[in-house]
């Protein structure tokens, strides 16, 4: 077919010789009789194709908090079970999540959509740390395990109107923020985590309340959840804190349970906060002067370089003038983590810290390695971007939408192919950029952004 084009083009060829034909007319007829002969056309991938929106999992899989419902009951005859994914896994999901957050032993997702359906939830229910999930043999009955990405209702005045920006997770109670009404709690209340009142002998399991957290001073636009504690960040820069107080981390001067949210005081009184963290029973926050700000449990040195106490319970400036100006900062049960405005990850605390098998405790912020990271000559641009921590395990993503993960690496939740630990930052292999990702105790998420 192609043969026979080129030999229609022979006579304009020569009339062009001759000045019938300009060239800008040859090439007009040559291109339309190409076009005629419905020649194939191939594109390429550029700059301007559209990347796709991707969640991927690794981790635990039996309670279900990877949303692969193969992996816990196999859909083959003779296939076993899928105990472990070491390595990323795709979570088919056709909604962009936006956010995502791992407790202990479940998953929330949410999009920013106008949707009805703004939530989901996967993993152990037992609680309903991720809302009552009716089951279809017993219609009286709900879920303790969702197996897949289930819808979470939420009791919103304006479904179509409101968006989700955040979810966090801890040991069994979630939060989920919105832009205009607020927060919503659900899961476990044992110590007022919730933000609501204590009742004596509630059942969680199988409970369909999805509480409204109010009190606050202004607008929440940030929440956290510890291990059975809440903390909230407000627009004007305040923290707010309910729930199990005997380590401090609740902050507010003593070691009790607290059901309202409460604002807390003491160094970071009058100081813009710009982000908070928790995981286990410690808290961070940094100002927008770039301080460092902490409390709660110091059993693990989170705490040694102003006290000797295990327990701290009101905000304390922490001396760390070496580590220039703090951008974020994240802890897990026993180690911590900053990173400055120059991209440079500082850790400490008990554990695996980053730096070798050789150093599992620090009292005061130690330096990893740039290079560690990518920073090299050829690469004089890298940086860290971001840090995420679960229970026993760091993750950082570079401004190249890389991901290194360090720490504990409880049955394969660093994902990196196998189930020893990590001493020293390690790249994931991922399909894409890496956006976000959300720690947990033995599984991991990220939000990616594939690469066509």
């Amino acid at each position: 077919m192609a043969l026979a084009a080129l030999r229609q083009l022979r006579p304009w060829k020569a009339a062009a010789r001759r000045g019938s034909f300009t060239p800008r007319s040859s090439a007009r007829l040559a291109r339309d009789s190409l076009a005629d002969q419905q020649l194939p056309v191939f594109k390429y991938v550029g700059e301007r194709a559209r990347r796709k929106d991707r969640v991927f999992v690794w981790g635990f899989s039996y309670t279900g908090a990877l949303g692969i419902p193969s992996f816990v009951v196999p859909d083959v005859g003779g296939k076993k079970p899928r105990r472990l994914q070491l390595t990323p896994y795709r979570l088919d999901m056709q909604e962009k999540i936006s956010s995502v957050a791992c407790g202990y032993g479940f998953t929330l997702l949410s999009s920013q959509t106008a949707d009805i359906t703004k939530v989901w939830g996967m993993g152990l229910n037992k609680d309903s740390q991720i809302g009552f999930h009716r089951s279809r043999r017993d219609r009286t009955r709900g879920y303790e395990y969702i197996l897949e990405p289930s819808p979470v209702p939420l009791p919103l005045d304006r479904p179509q109107e409101t968006l989700v920006l955040q979810v966090s997770c801890g040991r069994a109670h979630s939060l989920i923020l919105t832009n205009n009404e607020g927060v919503f709690s659900m899961g476990n209340n044992s110590y007022g985590q919730c933000g609501r009142k204590v009742i004596e002998g509630e059942t969680y399991s199988e409970s369909q309340l999805i509480h409204r957290v109010e009190e606050f001073d202004g607008r929440v636009v940030q929440v956290a959840c510890g291990q059975d504690h809440s903390l909230f960040r407000t627009d004007k820069g305040e923290v707010y804190a309910c729930g199990w107080g005997a380590d401090g981390q609740t902050g507010l001067g003593h070691y009790n349970i607290t059901s309202a949210p409460t604002k807390l005081s003491g160094d970071i009184a009058g100081v813009k906060i710009i982000q908070i963290s928790t995981y286990g029973d410690f808290c961070l926050a940094v100002s927008e002067e770039g301080d460092l700000f902490g409390w709660g449990n110091s059993e693990y040195l989170q705490l040694a370089s102003i006290t000797e106490s295990t327990q701290v319970n009101v905000p304390r400036l922490l001396p760390f003038m070496e580590v220039g100006k703090v951008k974020q900062a994240v802890c897990g049960g026993t180690i911590s983590a900053l990173l400055n405005e120059e991209g440079h990850v500082f850790v400490w605390g008990c554990g695996i810290l980053g730096k070798g098998p050789n150093m599992l405790e620090a009292k005061t912020p130690e330096l990893v390695p740039p290079s560690l990271f990518g920073l090299c000559n050829f690469n004089p641009d890298i940086r860290v971007s971001q840090l995420r921590s679960g229970l026993g395990h760091f993750a950082a993503l570079t401004n190249r939408g890389e991901l290194f993960v360090w720490g504990k690496n409880l049955r394969g939740c660093l994902g990196i192919g196998k189930t020893d630990d990590q001493y020293f930052p390690w790249r994931v292999t991922v399909p894409g950029n890496v956006i976000d990702v959300a720690c947990g105790v033995d599984h991991t998420v990220a939000l990616v952004k594939s690469f066509t």
